[in-house]
């Protein structure tokens, strides 16, 4: 004889039940924990990418197109300006100017007061590009020409200080801090940046481009559809008129026109696609409203005395939040393609900002030489946000089904 167990969510909320049957999907939950995980390093930018100059830029054109995995000695070379000192927030958002130059070298060795390096050359010539640099040069922002006498090195320094050391203690600061050894987990594009710092920030623009655009497609579509569906009549006709017209121009086609007349650019991409979001929020949330206000608790609301505001905002929406949840979802993935799509032909993101679309665009003609990676990484990294994306929204839907339960 079997024996049936109680509900296991017998006494929970129904918020808590649908957070249940979530929790017990067997892919919406890695999905939400990949999304989590994608949010935290957007936030984090800068501070994590191996390549902290702003946009992850630093281009080396000596290492361009490098395996995954390939790891080059560099010479810091001090930059003579001034360091421009930034806080720990500015540099998480927007990285930091760099103080150094990097020169990839295959060898190096000290003459004198001098250090001669021999420039990284992934096709070795006949004679290889050489470069020779003060050691003083290398360690401190100078203003003039350093003086060196019998071991002694005499140098100005740009904060307007006079500084004397020996040659010995210089070489023994460029072997211990100006000679590194850097490693591109992910290779290098076509100008020497690093492929794995510039797909970490453009996981930033992804999806600050979807929340965004989803908040605005949400703020449009909330408010016309819980205008028409509540008042109905020739507002309701109105508002059904607008949807339909919108509806019926191609989506690309409309965010490609707003784009024009918006101008190219980081936030006129949030704008363009929220813009052309809002028609599904605002069709699920008027047919939602339209079946809930004959109901007795928005009769009584009206009994009562409260305003239509207050009815709609405080009684109705909380009672329909679960379906515009899910298609927020769907369109959080929506917007992703679309900023991707328009970064490709141009008109979303402008370099030298990193951008997914972007970044294929510049590189898919590598997909038929020897370096495909140039491009697929990009486009994995899309396929991987959304899928995770649609995953979140198909167990939403499936949490909150009460037949499944």
């Amino acid at each position: 004889m079997r024996l049936f167990k109680a509900k296991p969510y017998k006494n929970y909320s129904p918020g808590q039940i649908i957070w249940q049957r979530f929790y017990r999907n067997t892919t919406g939950l890695p999905a939400l924990v990949f999304i989590l995980f994608s949010a935290l390093v957007a936030a984090l930018g800068y501070l994590i990418t191996p390549d902290k100059s702003p946009y992850a830029n630093r281009q080396l054109l000596e290492i361009a197109t490098q395996k995954p995995g390939f790891s080059v000695q560099l010479l810091k070379l001090r930059n003579n300006e001034k360091e421009i000192k930034a806080g720990l927030f500015h540099k998480m958002l927007f990285g930091s100017r760099q103080a150094f130059s990097y020169y990839p070298i295959e060898s190096y060795r000290f003459s004198g007061d001098s250090i001669l390096i021999q420039l990284f050359d992934p096709e070795p010539q006949v004679l290889p590009l050489q470069l020779a640099f003060h050691i003083a040069d290398v360690c401190y922002p100078l203003q003039g020409m350093p003086i060196s006498s019998n071991g002694q090195v005499q140098v100005r320094l740009l904060s307007g200080e006079t500084m004397e050391t020996v040659v010995e203690a210089l070489r023994e600061q460029v072997l211990e801090d100006h000679i590194i050894k850097q490693t591109y987990w992910l290779g290098t594009d076509q100008f020497g940046r690093d492929m794995l710092s510039r797909l970490l920030i453009g996981t930033r623009v992804s999806l600050a481009v979807g929340f965004i655009s989803v908040f605005i497609s949400l703020i449009i579509g909330i408010s016309l559809g819980s205008i028409g569906g509540y008042y109905r009549g020739r507002t309701d006709d109105f508002i059904m008129w607008l949807i339909n017209v919108v509806w019926s121009i191609p989506t690309l086609l409309m965010v490609i026109a707003i784009t024009f007349a918006l101008g190219k650019g980081f936030w006129q991409v949030f704008v363009a696609v929220g813009l052309t979001m809002w028609v599904e929020v605002a069709r699920v949330v008027r047919g939602q409203i339209i079946s809930l206000r004959e109901k007795e608790f928005v009769e009584a609301g009206k009994a009562l005395g409260y305003s239509d505001f207050r009815i709609i905002t405080k009684h109705i929406l909380p009672n329909i939040i679960s379906p515009v949840i899910v298609i927020s979802a769907a369109n959080f993935a929506s917007a992703i393609l679309i900023e991707a799509g328009l970064s490709f032909l141009g008109l979303g993101v402008q370099p030298p900002m990193p951008s997914w679309g972007s970044m294929i665009k510049e590189n898919y003609a590598f997909i038929i030489l020897d370096s495909p990676y140039l491009a697929l990484l990009p486009g994995v990294a899309i396929m991987l946000m959304v899928l995770a994306f649609m995953l979140v929204g198909n167990a939403l839907r499936d949490a909150q089904d009460v037949k499944l339960g």
